[in-house]
């Protein structure tokens, strides 16, 4: 089991980082060895764990922790640290589905674990059905061992209770707000407030506000922490989320994120394509509902739906829409009163949550 002491007047994300991957480490080697000893197929254990390294930004994890400091704790670690590595085993399960059902070649720079699975199966003509069938399994391992993680917390019943009810909750939204993003896909694209919604289902409250209320549940936070947490959390997730959306489709002006096809060729319910269509003219609109949602939709017509975009002033907007919330977000924690340490980190990572970055 990994600890940690951190000093209550300083946290350094960092160093938080590196101890949450070291509680998952410890807990998928304990899997590995289970797989061993029980003849499970050891490169299920293995996939989990490559997608974990392959990277990401920990947000929900340090998000986490830092919750749990604001509501005043210091000391031992122990239990957050759990609870954080069990909400990035709840990101992996979520992102190899979301991959699944998006069919994405890629994430985070390596090949979608339903792809390597497909390869896996090399010229089989079941394997398009075989490997997403595969990753689906493999996702729901993901699943199940962030909740066996979640019950190795030891809490007084109490927070316990609360901390499982807030998990609980997160994840029954996540899942409603991927079923209105896949029932939804190409009806009514120009309904931003439907977009919205599946964001705050899907994304905003997954990201920021249940992380953070996840670790101050953890340290026994009273409602008044727990209410700055779902004012900052809903549109900072929503940033974060427009965020995406905008590297999904532009990549990042320093060239670190390329653009990206799978959005355009799913025809996504996002808000910067209902911005888009919303102030695009007839023949703007036209050329939209000809080429958003195509499945072999290239490049050429991906660079036309990007003009397009950026024409009739959809992404600019999006970019004011980030920036709105961000300023909220602010204005939020200048009255919260928060502890010193934990306002520094909150605000850094506001920063991270909706810069460009991949």
């Amino acid at each position: 089991m990994t600890s940690g002491v951190v000093d209550a007047q300083m946290i350094d994300l960092r160093a938080v980082q590196g101890q949450v991957d070291a509680v998952l480490e410890d807990f998928l080697a304990d899997k590995a060895r289970t797989a061993s000893d029980r003849g499970y197929p050891p490169e299920a254990v293995r996939t989990v764990r490559d997608f974990l390294a392959a990277g990401g930004k920990r947000i929900r994890a340090l998000l986490c922790v830092v919750g749990w400091h604001a509501a005043g704790a210091h000391g031992d670690t122990t239990a957050v640290l759990r609870v954080a590595a069990s909400l990035e085993l709840f990101v992996a399960f979520a992102l190899i589905h979301d991959d699944i059902m998006d069919d994405s070649v890629s994430r985070r720079g390596r090949p979608a674990v339903h792809r390597v699975m497909r390869a896996r199966l090399g010229q089989d003509e079941r394997a398009e059905r075989l490997g997403a069938g595969g990753a689906l399994l493999v996702g729901n391992l993901a699943l199940m061992w962030a909740q066996e993680l979640l019950h190795t917390v030891q809490l007084e019943p109490g927070r316990q209770r609360r901390m499982y009810g807030l998990y609980d909750a997160m994840l029954e939204e996540v899942m409603y707000g991927q079923y209105l993003d896949v029932m939804g896909t190409g009806l009514d694209a120009d309904d931003m407030e439907a977009a919205l919604q599946i964001i705050r289902f899907k994304t905003a409250t997954a990201t920021i506000e249940r992380p953070l209320r996840l670790g101050a549940a953890v340290a026994g936070a009273g409602e008044a922490t727990m209410g700055v947490f779902t004012r900052l959390g809903l549109p900072l997730g929503e940033a974060f989320q427009l965020r995406d959306d905008l590297l999904d489709v532009f990549g990042s002006p320093d060239g670190a994120c390329g653009p990206g096809l799978s959005d355009l060729r799913e025809g996504k319910r996002t808000v910067l394509l209902a911005l888009g269509l919303q102030r695009a003219d007839q023949a703007q609109r036209e050329r939209l509902g000809h080429l958003v949602g195509r499945a072999g939709l290239g490049e050429r017509e991906a660079a036309e739906v990007r003009s397009i975009l950026q024409a009739t002033g959809a992404r600019e907007q999006t970019e004011r829409m980030i920036a709105s919330r961000y300023e909220h977000v602010l204005r939020v924690l200048d009255g919260a009163g928060l502890p010193s340490a934990a306002d520094s980190a909150l605000r850094g990572l506001a920063v991270r949550a909706t810069r460009y970055t991949s």
